[in-house]
């Protein structure tokens, strides 16, 4: 945000829309295809000239923009000043769209926003600790920064998903493709469920049927829940305009100045939760928030442990209020 309240502008001086049909003609083919498209006139206008100018690409279809981003910063020098802006990459469709655990992301074209962040930051590979929790802080301000009903119930879960009263709403995959002693190339991957919730919570309901409720992950929702209009073209505008300022100064600070922010979003806070390893339990607590290197902070019986991310999911406790 700007100092006088409004939403930082993003500066887009390439948007490349590869591979896009023509667009339809007349008002109602304009408005159709505005409704799961992302409108580059609409784009332009809401990105500005007063941030730094990310380029922009979006395809029809690829199986992963994490994976396409992975092999350019992967072919980069390594040194701190290989990526002099960030790319972003956005697909209406990915084919073999992933999530944390290598779990699929499912998503029908339109309905959700899938895109990737590369970048190179100024931080050795330890200096990333907590890196995946000030994205989720980002994305959330950016997220509140649309006219969304209770803006207060878009709330952050340990340590990459962002809910809407209490369903899953966006999720982040944070891969490292190379790191040294002053900088690390990282590609922050992004989907956010805007429309279609229904579809969406019928298809993940399928999949889990049979499966133990422990190994379920959190139901899914969407924007479109507190947002009637919600589109893809505010979405991405809104969330590209949070992580700018967020990117930049976790590059120079680290996590510590999103702590607060983070423990002030966080959904489970004061509440029983159980983390699980492989769908087994492995302890209990009571959720504290993070600490200064994004590390949950469970009251436990046994006393207060930090846990740090790795191979864990995190669930609310059976009853918990």
């Amino acid at each position: 945000m700007d100092r006088s309240g409004g939403l930082r502008r993003f500066a887009v001086v390439t948007i490349w829309d590869m591979n896009a049909s023509t667009p339809p003609k007349g008002p109602a083919a304009a408005a159709n295809a505005a409704d799961w498209r992302i409108d580059r006139e609409r784009a332009v206008a809401l990105f500005g000239a007063h941030a730094h100018d990310w380029p922009i690409e979006i395809v029809e279809e690829t199986g992963s923009t994490n994976a396409d981003l992975m092999s350019r910063v992967k072919a980069l020098p390594r040194k701190a000043g290989a990526l002099p802006r960030p790319i972003v990459r956005v697909a209406y469709l990915q084919t073999a769209g992933r999530g944390r655990r290598g779990r699929p992301w499912y998503a029908e074209p339109g309905n959700a926003l899938l895109f990737s962040v590369a970048c190179v930051l100024p931080r050795p590979l330890e200096g990333l600790a907590g890196l995946s929790l000030a994205v989720g802080v980002a994305l959330v301000d950016g997220l509140r920064s649309l006219p969304v009903a209770g803006p207060g119930q878009i709330a952050l879960k340990w340590p990459n998903d962002i809910l809407l009263e209490g369903d899953k709403l966006a999720g982040i995959l944070i891969e490292t493709a190379w790191s040294t002693e002053d900088a690390s190339a990282v590609v922050i991957g992004i989907g956010t469920n805007v429309k279609g919730a229904d579809e969406l919570a019928a298809k993940i309901g399928a999949l889990n049927t049979g499966a133990p409720p422990q190994v379920r992950g959190t139901a899914p929702t969407a924007l479109q829940r507190a947002l009637p209009n919600a589109n893809l073209t505010d979405t991405l505008a809104a969330e590209l305009n949070a992580l700018e300022p967020a990117l930049q100064r976790f590059g120079a600070e680290g996590f510590a100045p999103f702590q607060a922010r983070w423990n002030a979003m966080h959904a489970y806070a004061g509440r029983e939760v159980v983390l699980l390893e492989q769908g087994a339990e492995v302890t209990r607590g009571v959720a504290a928030g993070v600490d200064e290197r994004g590390q949950l902070l469970l009251d436990t019986a046994a006393g207060r442990q930090s846990i740090a991310t790795g191979d864990v999911s995190l669930r609310l406790a059976d009853g918990a209020a």
